[in-house]
Order: C-alpha cells, then sequence, then structure tokens
C-alpha cells in the first residue's frame, strides 16, 4: 500500500448465518469457496461471538457500544446516534452502505406503538450514499429477493422486476468503489442474505418460476409475520451459497481496480443460523441454528478477514472478539481518532489481524434487550474463554456444556470457579447507564 494513502475499508455482515455454516470453519453443508479462500490468504477467528439477534449486533458494530447505552428496541437505533458512516465522513472517507437497513421502525404494531419510527433514518446514518432495504416503512418493506423494494439515494428504485436484491447491492458497491477507487473508501455492506423468507436464488432451478410474496398473497398477514412463514428451509444451502458468490463479486472489482492490497475486507456474521436449518461440521457433527438464543449456538459467528500484503495468509486467531470491537479497529487501520466526548466499549484488534500479540481480552460483556413481547428473554452475561456467568448467578462451563444445561451454583464452586466468579461478578455493576 502506498505509505500516502489511507487504506478502504469494506466491511461485509451476512444475516442469519452462524459459525458452522462456513467450509473452510469445519462446514460441510455448503460450498463457500469465496471465504475459504480470503481465509487462507489472510485471517480468520475462531472466538468471534456477537449478540444473539440482528438489530442489538448492528447497533453494538456501527457505534462500538455495549447496548445498555444505547437500545432503543429491535428495529431502532437512536436519530441522534453517531455511527461509523458519520465518522468516516467527518475524516474524510467517501462513504456507502448498500444492504439491509431497518433500524428507523420495526416493533410490530402491537407492540411499543409509542416507539414506532422513531428510530434513525438512512439519511441521517451518516454515510455519502445509500441502496437498501427496509429504509423506513415497515408493513409494506416488500421482499428482499427477487422483486426487491429498494430505496436508492432518496428514491425507490422502479426498475426490480426479475432482479435479485443482493446483486443490486453487490452492483451498487462495485460502481461506487469505481467511482472513487483514487480516494479512500468506507463500504459497509450488510447483507440481506441469508435471512427468511428461504427462497430459491438465481442460481437455484426453480427461481425463474417463483413468485415471491406480495402483500396480496400474504393470506392476510405482514411481511412482519414472515418469521413465521412456512418456508422451506432446503433453501438455506443456495441462499449460503449464493451469498458466498456475492462476496466474490466484491473481491474481484477490487482485484480488477488495483487496489486489493489498498483494502482491508472484513466480513462477520449478525448472530447465528436459523433455528430451523441444520448444518454438519466435519462431517459427523449436526449442529442446529441458534438465531435468539444466548447460548453459543446463538451468538458464535464467522469472522474472516483480508488485506493482501498486510495480513499474513492463513492466519488462525484465538482471542476473544465481540461485535463492539469492529469500529474501533476500522478507525485504528484508517487511523482515525474519534471524538473526545465518544465513548467507545470496544477495542482494536487490528494487531491480531496482523498476526502481532494485541490487547486481548480476557472477557466479553452481553446486555441482550431483544425485541419486546417475543420468545426472546432479556438477559446479561460475561464469557470467557470457558466460562459464562449470568447475572442470576448461573455460571456455565461451556467447554464441558455448550448447551448450558448443567449451572453451577455459588454453593458449590471449587476454588477455580469461585475465583472465576469473584473475577467477573463486579463487572455487571460496571455496565449501567
Amino acid at each position: 500500500m502506498a505509505s500516502d494513502r489511507r487504506p478502504n475499508i469494506v466491511l461485509i455482515m451476512s444475516d442469519d448465518l452462524g459459525y458452522e455454516a462456513i467450509g473452510v470453519n469445519g462446514g460441510t453443508s455448503y460450498a463457500t469457496p469465496v471465504l475459504d479462500g480470503m481465509a487462507a490468504a489472510g485471517a480468520r477467528f475462531e472466538n468471534a461471538h456477537v449478540q444473539p439477534l440482528c438489530t442489538p449486533t448492528r447497533i453494538q458494530l456501527m457505534t462500538g457500544k455495549y447496548n445498555f447505552r444505547n437500545y432503543l428496541g429491535f428495529g431502532l437505533m437512536h436519530p441522534d446516534e453517531v455511527t461509523f458512516g458519520h465518522l468516516f465522513s467527518d475524516a474524510g472517507y467517501k462513504t456507502c452502505i448498500a444492504g439491509k437497513w431497518q433500524l428507523h421502525s420495526y416493533n410490530p404494531p402491537d407492540e411499543m406503538p409509542e416507539a414506532r419510527s422513531t428510530g434513525q433514518t438512512i439519511e441521517d446514518a451518516g454515510f455519502d450514499e445509500f441502496c437498501v432495504w427496509h429504509p423506513h416503512h415497515t408493513e409494506d418493506k416488500g421482499s428482499r429477493y427477487k422483486d426487491p423494494i429498494i430505496y436508492e439515494n432518496g428514491k425507490f428504485l422502479d426498475d426490480t422486476k426479475d432482479k435479485y436484491g443482493e446483486d443490486i447491492f453487490a452492483d451498487y458497491i462495485m460502481d461506487f468503489m469505481e467511482r472513487n477507487q483514487d480516494d479512500p473508501f468506507f463500504v459497509y455492506f450488510p447483507m440481506a442474505l441469508t435471512h427468511r423468507p428461504l427462497e430459491p436464488t438465481p442460481d437455484s432451478p426453480e427461481y425463474d418460476d417463483f413468485i415471491p410474496p406480495s402483500n396480496e398473497t400474504l393470506g392476510g398477514r405482514t411481511w412482519d409475520e414472515l418469521e413465521g412463514w412456512d418456508d422451506d428451509p432446503r433453501y438455506y444451502k443456495d441462499m449460503v451459497e449464493y451469498h458466498d458468490k456475492v462476496i466474490g463479486r466484491v473481491n474481484d472489482k477490487l482485484s480488477e481496480l488495483g487496489i486489493a492490497e489498498d483494502t482491508l475486507v472484513i466480513y462477520v456474521g449478525d448472530n447465528g443460523s436459523p433455528i430451523e436449518v441444520c448444518s454438519v461440521m466435519h462431517s459427523h457433527t449436526e449442529v442446529c441454528g441458534g438465531k435468539g438464543l444466548t447460548v453459543d449456538r446463538g451468538t458464535h459467528v464467522p469472522l474472516i478477514a483480508s488485506w493482501p500484503g498486510t495480513i499474513p495468509e492463513g492466519h488462525v486467531e484465538n482471542d476473544l472478539i465481540d461485535s463492539s470491537d469492529f469500529l474501533p479497529t476500522i478507525m485504528d487501520a484508517a487511523g482515525i481518532t474519534p471524538p473526545a466526548d465518544y465513548v467507545m466499549d470496544g477495542r482494536t484488534f487490528l494487531p491480531q489481524l496482523k498476526g502481532e500479540d494485541g490487547d486481548s481480552r480476557e472477557w466479553m460483556y452481553f446486555h441482550f434487550e431483544p425485541m419486546s413481547g417475543r420468545v426472546y428473554r432479556f438477559a446479561r452475561y460475561i464469557r470467557t474463554h470457558q466460562y459464562k456467568l449470568y447475572d442470576d448467578g448461573n455460571l456455565f462451563d461451556i467447554n464441558a456444556d455448550p448447551e448450558e444445561q448443567s449451572a453451577f451454583e455459588a454453593s458449590n464452586d471449587n476454588d477455580e470457579r469461585a475465583a472465576v466468579r469473584a473475577q467477573l461478578a463486579p463487572i455487571f455493576d460496571q455496565m449501567v447507564k
């Protein structure tokens, strides 16, 4: 990379895809050659964890803050929140977001009605350009895949018939990178894939004949209720493999423009895979998705990064990483100093990306405050490499008990567990507004 050029940053986040889905992590149910190749040429992380649902993760990712500081509700980000879009734009970067927004309004009408349409609009999120699904409205947000409803720089597209949402986002990103190749740029690609509805992709034999549900054909249900729609989990394989292909198109564009060595690309998942989808690891171990659950199946996600010439090839990192760490990391890579009053709970893992020793975490903190009135329960807990302590005092050895079936109570602690509890329990008192 030229010494006088700040690096480009491309941050890609898949939707509803856990650690077990990627081939290089041991997954054998899906072909993911692009991500496997990124890991071989760059770095992959064994212990990256995020929140169990998308909104909590996205807010942490975009602000570097734990959710107790700034969580309003599902599908809502505070309208005055300063995001990495603002920070990178203010630092002179060209900035773009393409993909899923869904942070202005989402809570169903009978839940928190006072919070409807109170979140941040895409226009106020700090990006120079945007091309997104679900920018403002809720009930009529429409398809994100075939025949999608896409909002681009202030207007809805009227030419998306027979087009596929993820391709539209990727095309926009590639055009943005080409137009701004001579300037440092920041691209945030919160992918629509692989979230429900589970549908054919353009590579599926059924795609041409597939008609996505419309607001008129949902049998009285709204698009909000598609989480309960009886769609087909078999399409999850097609969606995982198509999402890998789309990421390859973005990476290939960087190479075509001759700026791959000037660009840090980070890929991460936003939570675990859908609970109705079971995948196989190492050809024999079945792992069912844990989206919405606080066990590791709900939080353990793939984290892969490439930066040719800067990240050593084939580096595997075991340090703990959580979703608050991404903002300080990309700011560190770009040489951006946050405003003096900007609070970040995360810490940079740029040294670890480079194969060096960094400021390694001893623990990760989770404040999980999901959508109201739904099955997911509020939880606060702290996780180390081996143990997980909840604020109700339940302690689990997650290496021996990953499904958290047998909690240790303080009265039954041995010396090791007592020391862990003494180290972690006081942290809860620090995690308050």
